[in-house]
């Protein structure tokens, strides 16, 4: 199958009819954002329920077959129409919750009022990933009563919270999202002007380690210098998980080799924040560390606040720990094998327990075939560059369950992001002439995939 299944007149077309259509999804995009969707626990859940009715509110309008469903969990939103008779059939994934904002004291304006500012949108899930909700139905919309594919969509309402009942909506739901093309919109591109398809993401694994060293806290004075207070043990604990070049200490985890990309210190500093004078810690390219070797982050720790400190030996203190792990490694066997560590380093005879609070394959792709080859060439009809194959240090677990659950389907992983959005942080944010030119890709992608057929 060559790329050209389109005339240069035909790519246009759906690209001028994308550019019309962008100031009314951008509407409708700033209305989605200005539902607090957080799907964790101690937020109003209300909130994630509104966002579901009014993500189905666009399919419906755009004449899909639409059903909210909830397996125990968020609600999702699962939305189906047929294309022409022989034509393939794309499934395209979103999710509309949202992390939680932080402190609102650290936005620059209130997270859940877009604001545009030197052409970008801020707003919590302005970009992640309520962008990419939208992206699917400015794909839609683009083709209105001349569908050249058909369309499942399947919005997912509790991504942000480790799609616990996912596993429950594809057992029942699984044979309604069943496609030829799987695009999952939840990623990025490589830098403004460069778009990407995401072929490899790293799996995760969090866990809580505990650590006691005396039955009750007792006093710093009477005890101190012969007994270990727990905060001390913790902390020299954690510092045996890399060695002193900052590489993961832990021993039998997989490792990597990323892609060769042209990617130096000035930039991974420039859009890391890196302070001037802190080092980079580990070996080996700045990519491979990011997308393909382990690495370990101290997330939060439980001990006495500053605030309320005494002059105490603290009996107990307990850290959680978040480690991405290579795309190719089991996530129970990277568990055992970090609380095989940390049992095995407890220091000064401190009882430790490690206990896993959650787990998540990686992912690595397997980018060729036709269906790749359109998806890469609708990112040159959009940009007018070639695309790059990139990795993503983070995880998104689900992405291994719907590989195994539709072993036959091409899965491309797209997305809006950026180097500079900051999605989970505070003004967080989208650029919009690259959110335009996501919407034409993915509405090129649809008409290149429905021409294959002839």
């Amino acid at each position: 199958m060559t790329e050209d299944v389109l005339s240069p007149d035909q790519i246009q077309a759906v690209r001028d009819r994308v550019a019309g259509l962008m100031p009314q999804v951008r509407a409708d995009l700033e209305r989605l954002v200005r539902i607090p969707s957080v799907s964790a626990a101690s937020f109003d859940q209300s909130h994630v329920a509104g966002s579901a009715e009014a993500v189905a509110e666009l399919l419906r309008g755009e004449g899909l077959d639409v059903e909210v469903v909830a397996e125990g969990g968020r609600p999702a939103v699962i939305g189906h129409i047929d294309g022409p008779e022989g034509a393939p059939t794309v499934t395209l994934y979103a999710h509309h919750d949202v992390q939680p904002p932080g402190d609102e004291a650290d936005w620059d304006t209130a997270p859940f009022e877009p604001t545009e500012r030197g052409g970008r949108l801020y707003g919590r899930g302005a970009a992640d990933d309520k962008a990419g909700v939208l992206a699917h139905v400015a794909a839609l919309r683009a083709h209105r009563d001349r569908l050249p594919v058909g369309v499942t969509v399947f919005v997912e309402g509790e991504e942000e919270s480790g799609s616990p009942s996912l596993p429950a909506i594809l057992a029942r739901h699984g044979d309604r999202l069943a496609a030829d093309a799987i695009v999952i919109a939840d990623s990025g591109n490589w830098a403004i002007g460069t778009p990407a398809l995401t072929t490899t993401l790293r799996g995760g694994v969090r866990a809580i380690v505990r650590v006691q060293t005396l039955d009750h806290s007792v006093h710093s004075g009477m005890f101190g210098g012969a007994a270990p207070d727990a905060v001390t043990a913790l902390v020299k604990l954690l510092s045996t998980l890399h060695d002193d070049d900052g590489n993961v200490a832990v021993q039998g985890l997989d490792e990597g080799v990323a892609a060769e990309l042209d990617y130096d210190e000035a930039r991974f500093r420039a859009e890391s924040g890196l302070l001037d004078g802190v080092e980079l810690i580990g070996s080996g390219s700045i990519l491979t560390r990011l997308w393909t070797k382990p690495s370990i982050t101290t997330i939060g720790i439980d001990a006495t606040s500053m605030e309320k400190a005494s002059n105490t030996l603290a009996a107990r203190a307990a850290a959680k720990i978040s480690m991405r792990i290579a795309p190719t490694q089991d996530p129970q066997r990277a568990f055992e094998l970090l609380r095989a560590h940390l049992d095995e380093r407890a220091p000064w005879g401190a009882r430790v327990s490690v206990e896993l609070t959650e787990q998540g394959s990686g992912f690595a792709a397997q980018a060729d075939g036709p269906i790749h080859d359109q998806a890469r060439a609708s990112f040159r009809d959009a940009w007018g560059v070639d695309p790059v194959d990139m990795g993503v240090g983070g995880s998104i677990p689900f992405i291994s369950d719907f590989a195994a659950r539709f072993p036959e389907a091409a899965i491309l992983v797209t997305g809006v992001e950026d180097p500079d959005t900051r999605a989970h942080g505070a003004n967080e944010s989208l650029h919009l002439e690259e959110f335009a030119r996501v919407c034409e890709a993915e509405a090129i992608l649809l008409a290149r995939l429905g021409a294959m057929r002839s």
